[in-house]
């Protein structure tokens, strides 16, 4: 999140272990160690390519078709004129800017017959991947044994600036150096970046989101989550704003697309950008999110769900201004479910535990090794420290936040100019409805009061108790009926006359909350993530000098990074098997309404196709697949990856996991971890046959 809070949020909970050794399928590895890490696995498994055609700097290669889409999601470039394929989720905030009772996007889809259609998006860029580099020695130049944590940090920042401004010098490029391990290590990625990225298809909602929230997470799956976008350059093929001169982009690779199929024990690989994992968190990091975290924001946010589901079922406005708003608070709700009943399952407290008291018994080993002896004690002193004010910090992020007044707030305060200050005013009230959030306002700011220690309160709720005998659905209608940031009218006419907004009630509430938290949660919370960043270094660094043959990855950190397994079915629990193929038939099976709006609504076309079982090319011995689940290790970020074959062909787009498995970002199961994706050939039968967009399928190479 973007908030202050979640810093310490991220570092709380970010202390990296290994449980055991990498079992088959795990890992999210940096494409330019393949050839010495993973290759001759990758190999056994199924792989033809060798490691130059998978990454390169001096030839064509496959990372060169991978971007990062919007930096929240990955995607391919399938075509030599600038096409991208990345999933309808992704894609569905554009859709939705660009829809309207009248344009209702969101319900039928979008398709440009021409470029001349192609819809702008701003705000909206891909990045490439130029190169990267091992910069780890420049990095630490001058750090030593006696430097403390504070200089380290000052010496590291100023070497960052240094290495990377002379990596780009003379170029348009721009640089990204990240640390793995927690800083024993540091990459430099090397990036170009389009900002010039147009709307060219996107399917009906029925398609696009079927199954909608009730099949997010869920295998078997029939979701065509995919939609297309387009890079434009300037003339030279270089990157520049959106003007009507720009021209399709030219790729330096684009991924040739496979109508073969997929057929159990088939090499798979995933390419992309994974946001984040946890994979070798401490125990105390487990217990925190198994009893506190995740229960609580799941709670929070099952209310504000039911909230939006009540209004949007009543207004289609209000529904298509809410539709991402509740995909992107429902997908994290219903993961972290999942996740919490995975760590159970695996038992990964006890996990944990072993590994740290095997870790314990080795520093006892080694009496030199002082330095790795009080990592762990450090680490969970840090995490006792902070329980209670972990949980305030939780609930700022999920309840205060997720009042939209309070979020605007904060984001205008934040802004510089007045024409910054219209922009993020023109963008909020576009999608928003003020019933909505006042009703959240009155559910958060109660259950803030009742689940937090009423030290950490803020001085607003006793006057609440006092003035409001402890009603907060009548404070929050005092508020929506006095904040001008309620009013698009009030809100505009507030920022053209340089009003304060210090005078406004809404941000009062904000005020308060921050001041607080910079007064009794901050401080102590910097310190323990202080304490933990310098041992979870320590302790990382002993881990992989005691286990000295086991091939270590990072954690996931929004860097391009490659997974691989095979497709495979998998069984969810006692006495089930679930096969690792959907088709359409799947789809007409589900059918349970001709409410447009439904999770199981069918379009007429789809079904009139699927009834003639007029699949064209794409079909499969009479029938037409539509998903398929394999073992590649993702997380979020790595929607929208392609999923690729041993030849280096696209096989399908990856945009889920399945709920079993959602527990990977902290503890990997073979067994049952699974990703999920659109098949290819049900994505090319929509465009073709559903869509018309026939034109589109001239432009790919497709392999029979």
């Amino acid at each position: 999140m973007k908030k202050i809070t979640a810093f310490i949020f991220l570092c709380l909970i970010s202390v990296s272990i290994f449980a055991k050794p990498t079992p088959p399928d795990e890992g999210m590895w940096l494409l330019q160690l393949l050839k010495d890490m993973n290759y001759a696995d990758m190999k056994a498994k199924g792989l033809k390519l060798k490691p130059e055609q998978i990454y390169s700097i001096n030839q064509s290669s496959l990372k060169d078709a991978i971007v990062s889409f919007g930096g929240f999601c990955t995607g391919e470039m399938i075509s030599n004129e600038g096409l991208i394929l990345t999933n309808h989720h992704c894609g569905l905030g554009q859709v939705q800017f660009h829809s309207s009772t009248e344009k209702d996007y969101v319900t039928n889809g979008f398709w440009a017959m021409n470029r001349s259609e192609e819809l702008p998006n701003k705000g909206l860029f891909a990045t490439f991947i130029i190169r990267v580099e091992d910069v780890t020695k420049q990095i630490l130049e001058g750090v030593t044994a006696t430097t403390t944590e504070d200089q380290r940090k000052k010496l590291v920042a100023q070497n960052i600036k240094k290495v990377g401004n002379k990596a780009i010098e003379n170029t348009h490029y721009k640089f990204e150096i990240k640390p793995m391990f927690y800083g024993d290590e540091y990459y430099m990625f090397v990036t170009e970046t389009f900002n010039d990225i147009r709307l060219v298809g996107a399917p009906h909602g029925a398609i696009g989101k079927f199954g909608g929230d009730t099949d997010n997470w869920m295998w078997p799956r029939h979701t065509g989550d995919f939609s297309l976008f387009r890079i434009y350059a300037d003339k030279n093929g270089k990157p520049a704003e959106y003007s009507k001169d720009n021209v399709p982009f030219k790729p330096r690779h684009h991924l040739p697309i496979s109508l073969k199929g997929v057929k159990k024990e088939d090499f798979t690989m995933v390419m992309g950008f994974p946001g984040r994992t946890q994979q070798y968190i401490t125990s105390f990091a487990v217990k925190r999110i198994m009893d506190f975290s995740n229960p609580n924001k799941i709670k929070i946010r099952d209310n504000r769900l039911k909230i939006y589901d009540k209004y949007m079922r009543t207004s289609n406005k209000v529904r298509i201004q809410y539709v991402a708003k509740q995909a992107s608070v429902a997908n994290a709700w219903k993961k972290w479910i999942g996740e919490v009943r995975g760590l159970k399952r695996l038992k990964a407290v006890n996990k944990k535990e072993k590994l740290e008291n095997d870790f314990e018994q080795w520093t006892k080993s080694k009496p030199d090794n002082l330095q790795y002896q009080t990592a762990l004690n450090n680490i969970k002193q840090a995490y006792q420290d902070t329980e209670k004010l972990f949980l305030a910090t939780d609930y700022l992020n999920e309840a205060v936040f997720g009042i939209e007044v309070i979020d605007f707030a904060y984001d205008l305060s934040e802004a510089e100019t007045t024409e910054a200050k219209k922009n993020i005013a023109t963008a909020f009230f576009k999608d928003y409805y003020a019933p909505i959030d006042e009703e959240v306002m009155a559910y958060c700011l109660e259950t803030y009061y009742k689940d937090i220690p009423a030290n950490l309160h803020p001085d607003f709720f006793a006057k609440i108790q006092a003035e409001y005998k402890g009603d907060f659905k009548k404070f929050a209608a005092y508020i929506f009926q006095n904040s001008a940031l309620v009013s698009e009218e009030k809100t505009k006419k507030l920022i053209e006359s340089g009003g304060d907004l210090k005078n406004d009630v809404a941000y009062n509430l904000l005020e308060e909350f921050m001041a607080k938290m910079a007064k009794d949660i901050r401080p102590t919370m910097q310190k323990s993530t202080s304490e933990i960043e310098l041992n979870q270094r320590t302790y990382v660094k002993g881990l992989r000098e005691m286990q000295k043959n086991k091939k270590f990855y990072p954690d996931a950190n929004s860097t391009l990074r490659i997974a691989y397994g095979k497709v495979n079915d998998y069984q969810p629990y006692d006495g089930a098997q679930y096969q690792f193929q959907t088709y359409l038939d799947g789809i007409i099976e589900k059918e349970n309404t001709k409410d447009i709006y439904e999770d199981y609504a069918i379009p007429d076309k789809l079904k009139a196709l699927y009834l003639s079982k007029d699949y064209g090319q794409y079909g499969e011995k009479g029938r037409l697949p539509v998903c398929f689940t394999a073992s590649n290790h993702t997380t979020g970020g790595n929607s929208g990856s392609p999923v690729i074959n041993g030849e280096g062909e696209l096989i399908g787009t990856n945009f889920d996991r399945n709920w079993e498995g959602t527990m990977s970002d902290i503890m990997y199961d073979p067994d049952r971890c699974r990703n999920i994706a659109v098949d290819v050939r049900y994505t090319l039968f929509v465009i073709d046959k559903v869509a018309g967009a026939g034109h589109l399928i001239k432009e790919m190479t497709i392999k029979k």
